[in-house]
């Protein structure tokens, strides 16, 4: 089944893992015929001309900047990345999957000092949110484990998203400050979403056809 009557070919940014898996089992739902072993490939660049679909498979973070240069007409992405990348797309549709929430996180035992380090992987988000609460911090980034930056003095707090909390548990942390919810967005190139209007809408509506009803 194609996704339009007409010619118009969707590049869609795709990243790998439980979102990619998610987000074609809509589409399957929907009645596209597009496989899930696409992320199995090792190509990077995955055409479905059944479907007149093009997958870009890339790393979550570059989504939003391969949709906002034009070469994706559309993207899936957590809304942490958007937030945090802050690429001028339109956020279309809310797919309510792969909640999680961020958060400010450390020890339970900790003593306020004058000078506050927060560690982690979003420091637009972190340098925002402290700064919104009236507080001056230090952020420093990591690309790794922020959990372990407290636990070694490295940092006073960390922010960084929690879907269970049980990594925090194991590491000794425990929640503190509620940022914000997250879950995965469907986002489109400003360009596409008018010359491909037929195509985005349509990938769009088979979308709403199949999330989940009241979340």
């Amino acid at each position: 089944m194609a996704l339009t009557k007409n010619d118009q070919k969707l590049t869609i940014a795709m990243p790998k893992g439980r979102i990619f898996e998610e987000a074609v089992h809509f589409l399957q739902q929907a009645g596209l015929q597009v496989t899930a072993d696409l992320q199995d490939s090792r190509k990077l660049i995955i055409p479905v001309e059944n479907a007149k679909l093009e997958f870009i498979m890339a790393k979550p973070t570059d989504v939003p900047t391969y949709v906002e240069y034009g070469v994706a007409d559309v993207g899936v992405v957590g809304k942490d990345v958007l937030l945090e990348e802050e690429r001028d797309v339109y956020e279309l549709l809310d797919l309510h999957i792969g909640y999680c929430r961020m958060m400010v996180a450390g020890l339970p035992d900790w003593k306020p000092t004058e000078a506050l380090r927060v560690a982690t992987k979003y420091p637009k988000i972190a340098s925002r949110y402290f700064r919104e609460q009236g507080q001056q911090v230090e952020v420093i980034k990591l690309n790794g484990s922020v959990e372990l930056a407290p636990m070694i003095g490295l940092a006073d707090r960390i922010v960084d998203i929690v879907s269970t909390g049980r990594t925090l548990r194991e590491n000794g942390l425990v929640e503190l400050e509620s940022i914000c919810e997250i879950t995965t967005r469907l986002i489109a190139n400003r360009a596409s979403y008018r010359m491909k209007s037929e195509a985005v809408d349509e990938i769009a509506g088979k979308f709403l056809e199949v999330i989940p009803r009241g979340n």
